[in-house]
């Protein structure tokens, strides 16, 4: 028996897509729209395999701050198990770090972001 939902998760990223939620949960996720704001997109080379595999590129997106407080990045919410999260986590890499954020929506999830430089 499964676990109800009892994390929400922000993705700007690959977690959003159809056959990464199949790959890691085993179910397809009823996402909302949502943004971080103060951050920025930019990107980093995954050379994961089964990263690679699963997201079907090695080019993920990857959030840090921004100095400009108008900067924001679109994403969905997402209601995950324990179990799922544990998954999520096992799925980024090393360059990601999971961490509490607040929302546009005023509501908190974890997010997956830029992995500090000193860890």
């Amino acid at each position: 028996m499964s676990s109800l939902p009892t994390h929400r998760l922000f993705s700007y990223g690959t977690l959003q897509l159809p056959e990464v939620q199949l790959a890691r949960f085993g179910r397809l996720l009823d996402g909302r729209a949502d943004a971080l704001l103060g951050y920025r997109l930019g990107y980093v080379r995954i050379t994961d395999p089964e990263v690679i595999a699963a997201s079907g590129s090695d080019r993920h997106p990857l959030v840090t701050p921004s100095t400009d407080p108008d900067d924001a990045v679109e994403g969905s919410v997402f209601e995950i198990t324990d179990e799922e999260l544990a998954s999520a986590d096992d799925y980024e890499v090393d360059d990601y770090a999971r961490t509490s954020v607040r929302l546009r929506s005023g509501g908190t999830a974890w997010a997956y972001l830029a992995a500090p430089a000193d860890a």
